[in-house]
């Protein structure tokens, strides 16, 4: 029998998380009610800690990563009482010219969870049927992963990588790493770039890339003499740095492309004569698509996707207030964090 209340964080102001008794949801007609097992913890949510997430409002319960057991569904669902699910947080409307292209990761009208709306960091939460998808084959832990896995395989899959093509990846925090595990899958030679030696060692033992490159005072020149001053077929930003972005352009090669994952509240400029002379395709990456959360989770049922190393920390719930400070320092070593609630 689900309890009358139930246990929330809330970041109530940036620093500042609450552990709080809220009523437990009812589902509304064609939500599901899902106990909420697992949360991983990502750049979105230090963001919304540190009071740096530009599109939200304080009180917030954070959490978009999430996965748990379905308490109800609604009677014509495919889903069962007891079944493990993920969440795809991405609310889109399903209306606008976006969704009616197939593009719901971005929907003109989208609502987020843990970030338009509260989240997943809480005991129990009804979302609409739509945006609740069945797991088999696959832990809770790694359901929770599927998320972040997703943006990293949608980036991939929008740079149409051919076998072969040397690939780029510029900024080794987790999205960065979805992003190289997924462009080594699909048959691109990928190098990763980062200022972080434990990052970068972390790439080197469980991604398979084919080389990692310490971000230094001269990385141009770097780049340049290990492509024999031919760069890069394909590019992805994963720093969230403007200056990071910018310089990007200067890794991609005649005829190349770059793949914008990050977003930042910043103008990006770049060279129109270089842009020109290398005929360059410049492609923004927004969230994900049910197409790129099936492909990871067929990727983690085959074991291509290292995620007992990917997943590096876990707290429960009622220790993530203590905890999450300690994360956000890069000394702790955060691939992906995890909490049990």
């Amino acid at each position: 029998m689900t309890p009358e209340l139930m246990d929330v964080l809330v970041c109530a102001a940036p620093g500042r998380l609450v552990l709080e008794r809220r009523v437990t949801p009812r589902p509304g007609p064609g939500e599901v009610l899902l106990r909420v097992r697992r949360v991983g913890v990502c750049g979105t949510d230090m963001h919304i800690y540190r009071g740096t997430q530009p599109f939200l409002s304080y009180p917030r319960v954070m959490g978009h990563e999430l996965s748990g057991e379905v308490v109800s569904a609604p009677r014509e669902s495919d889903l069962a009482p007891g079944d493990t699910a993920y969440v795809m947080p991405y609310l889109s409307c399903g209306t606008c010219p976006a969704c009616a292209k197939g593009k719901t990761n971005c929907c003109m009208n989208i609502r987020v969870l843990g970030v338009h709306m509260d989240g997943g960091l809480a005991e129990y939460l009804a979302v609409p049927e739509g945006f609740v998808r069945k797991v088999e084959g696959v832990g809770l832990d790694e359901a929770a992963m599927v998320e972040f896995l997703a943006i990293g395989a949608h980036a991939v899959r929008r740079a149409r990588i051919e076998p072969g093509q040397a690939a780029l990846v510029v900024g080794a925090g987790p999205i960065g790493i979805a992003v190289a595990l997924f462009a080594r899958l699909a048959g691109a030679r990928v190098s990763v770039l980062d200022g972080r030696e434990d990052r970068l060692a972390f790439c080197a033992e469980h991604l398979g890339v084919e080389r990692v490159i310490p971000l230094g005072k001269h990385t141009a020149e770097t780049l340049a003499g290990l492509t024999d001053g031919a760069f890069y077929d394909l590019v992805f930003d994963a720093t969230g740095n403007p200056a990071a972005m910018q310089q990007g352009f200067g890794y991609v090669g005649h005829g190349g492309t770059y793949v914008l994952v990050s977003v930042v509240a910043a103008d990006i400029t770049f060279s129109d004569p270089e842009f020109h002379k290398r005929e360059m395709s410049l492609l923004g990456s927004r969230n994900a698509t049910l197409e790129d959360f099936d492909h990871v989770l067929a990727a983690i049922r085959a074991g291509q996707v290292p995620t007992a190393a990917l997943n590096s920390h876990k707290a429960s719930l009622h220790d993530l207030a203590q905890a999450l400070p300690g994360w956000m320092e890069p000394a702790a070593g955060v691939i992906k964090a995890i909490v049990a609630c």
